[in-house]
């Protein structure tokens, strides 16, 4: 072999699913120690790997804007309240965008979305690249004795990691390694303003604003002047919960929608909310205060569900007779009958990309904005930091390149570049304003000339906007408020960046190995069907010329072309495990992760490429990390 992207320490996989069965035996590697910039949480300035030791130590590679990131903190709370003596998770902030790589930015995320541990702070990706992760976000398990013990890609793997801990803490403490013991987890006491990063705002008839409160667990109500508290709904506090909007609870809502007179009366409210931690969508009933769900469980949607369950709702718009959502977690727009309850897919395939065409075969990467104009849906999409619409010719990209492109420039559409945009509204001239997340700025694009250009800069993680008459205001979630934007117009730096995330070199042709072992008392499930699936494509599509589509197997041939030199390699598995006993009780999961590797292809690239979907260290293509064996 020419060379893998991580190293194989055993590859005993059966030929027709490419999973393994049951871990080998293998070389025990030693976790490598923890570098970076510096500590949160921590009440000490490092922490050190050694410091732990007698625990298990639980490794989150993160990033704040990656919304995969957010669904495994809240899947962790409660695997790090059962185990508090025995486990210290650590967060491993390693950051895609520029934005993220501020240690203001970071502190304030941490603060936003209850980071309850440890987190380091990995601006230049040392420790990502010394555990060898290729994917956000990726868990590492390490051992009371400091070796790794597992490693998994992507969310839903929580219950996976409790039943290897529950398995190994008899054999450690036979040993007499496992002492347990208290995190030196310290959390920063901050001060409380009225408003806590607000996310979403829209303007109420009466000429006041709703807004989404989202630090604080709640809608509110504010006056005309934009500031001055009238009412709360929601008691603060995490929680889904129908009732009377005091006594309610949400789960960091996201985005408002008032329906129009007459829906709002025959539906019994007039307010949807995108319920965002609480994967649903509530009705809120302004003058009674009452709240209701309308969508969604509080489970996170995963592969199978169909539309029982929600993944991240972020934004709502009424259009064409339906409530809008951009679902954020899954990558797609669904659609909502308020009056009916009846729940659809509307666009997307739960790829994450940019690609236009018909709705049933666009690519969104976290859509977290939507704007009604007429025959057109805006969409601000956050990973790929981009402008799009739909219209009934399909889904159309304004402004925006890819998944690791991103900046701050003016100028055409083709040639513009925003970073991470979670807003948009459509202005009184027709114009779009765009809320440029991650550049603290406002933009404007023009469906007629077809160039972007700046409002006003200088806001704190602009993450919505509000249009009331001629005035437009944003919702500055740094600084916690409603701000009326300046009459005067920003100016963009022109700056083109791409992700630090370096890129992955591969040959031509090349073999890709999808890692998976089945959780301790769990089996592969085949009562349905083949156990495993595993889709390849590419952006461009010419980048691949060989191994694309969707098979059975965990592995596949690809070829690569040389000429296209560079692009995206999209890798997407699913594995099915089911408890070994079938009795009552019996539990099956679905286990799954979406790649989206920057790739170019030489002569010297590596003919093996191993992606961990979940698994000990050991197993066919566990990343191994450059520790010591």
């Amino acid at each position: 072999m020419r060379g893998t992207v991580s190293t194989l320490t055993s590859l005993e996989c059966p030929r027709h699913y490419g999973v393994m069965a049951s871990p080998p035996v293998s070389v025990r590697v030693r976790a490598p120690e923890l570098t970076g910039r510096g500590w949160l949480n921590a009440g000490t300035d490092v922490v050190r790997l050694g410091d732990l030791r007698g625990r298990f130590v639980l490794l989150d590679f993160w990033s704040f804007c990656c919304v995969n990131c957010l669904h495994v903190l809240d899947e962790m709370r409660p695997l790090e309240a059962e185990y508090g003596d025995e486990l210290v998770v650590i967060g491993v902030h390693s950051p895609k965008f520029e934005h993220e790589a501020e240690p203001s930015a970071l502190a304030a995320a941490v603060e936003r979305y209850g980071v309850d541990h440890l987190v380091l702070d990995d601006p230049e990706l040392s420790t990502w690249d010394v555990y060898a992760v290729r994917a956000w976000p990726t868990l590492v398990l390490v051992d009371p004795e400091g070796y790794v013990v597992a490693q998994y890609a992507g969310e839903g793997h929580v219950h996976a990691i409790r039943a290897l801990i529950a398995d190994l803490i008899p054999r450690y403490r036979e040993r007499g390694s496992l002492q347990g013991g208290r995190s030196p987890y310290r959390p920063v006491v901050r001060d409380d303003t009225e408003l806590r990063f607000p996310a979403k705002a829209i303007a109420l008839a009466d000429q006041g604003f709703l807004v989404a409160d989202a630090g604080h667990h709640s809608v509110v109500v504010l006056a005309a002047d934009a500031e001055t508290l009238v009412r709360r709904f929601g008691t603060g506090e995490r929680g889904l919960e129908d009732g009377e909007g005091e006594r309610a609870r949400f789960n960091e809502p996201n985005g408002l929608c008032e329906l129009p007179r007459r829906t709002a009366e025959v539906a019994g409210f007039d307010i949807v909310v995108a319920d965002t931690a609480n994967h649903a969508l509530r009705g809120l009933d302004l003058r009674s205060g009452r709240v209701r769900t309308l969508a969604g469980n509080g489970r996170q949607w995963m592969q199978g569900d169909g539309a029982t369950a929600l993944s991240s709702p972020w934004d709502v718009a009424w259009w064409r007779g339906r409530v809008w959502v951009a679902m954020a977690g899954i990558h797609q727009l669904w659609s909502l009958d308020p009056v009916t309850g009846d729940v659809r897919v509307e666009a997307g395939t739960t790829q994450e990309g940019l690609v236009d065409g018909r709705p049933d075969v666009s690519w969104f990467a976290q859509p977290s904005g939507l704007a009604p104009g007429g025959r057109r849906l805006w969409v601000a999409d956050a990973e790929v930091s981009a402008l799009r619409w739909l219209d009934d010719e399909g889904v159309h990209t304004a402004v925006g390149q890819g998944l690791f492109d991103f900046g701050f420039r003016d100028g055409s559409g083709a040639a513009a570049l925003m970073q991470h945009p979670l807003g948009v509204a459509v202005l009184p001239d027709g114009s779009v304003a765009v809320a440029d997340t991650y550049n603290d700025a406002v933009r404007r694009y023009d469906p007629a000339t077809k160039e972007l250009t700046t409002l006003a800069s200088g806001l704190a993680e602009v993450s919505g906007i509000v249009v009331r008459g001629n005035e437009v205001l944003a919702v500055e979630s740094g600084e916690h408020r409603l701000v009326a934007l300046p009459p005067t117009r920003g100016r963009a730096s022109g700056l083109a960046t791409t992700a630090q995330r370096e890129a992955v070199v591969l040959a031509s042709r090349l073999e890709l190995v999808v890692a998976f072992t089945p959780p301790p008392g769990q089996q592969l499930d085949d009562r349905s069907g083949p156990p495993a699936r595993l889709t390849v494509t590419s952006t461009p599509p010419g980048l691949l010329r060989s191994g694309e589509g969707r098979g059975e197997s965990l592995m596949r041939s690809l070829v690569l072309d040389r000429r296209v030199g560079s692009g995206v390699l999209h890798v997407s598995a699913r594995a099915a495990s089911c408890d070994v006993s079938t009795g009552p009780g019996a539990a099956c999961r679905m286990h799954q992760q979406d790649w989206g590797l920057p790739v170019t292809v030489t002569d010297q690239g590596a003919d093996v490429l191993e992606l961990p979907l979940g698994g000990a260290v050991g197993a066919a293509g566990a990343a191994t990390p450059k520790g010591q064996v």
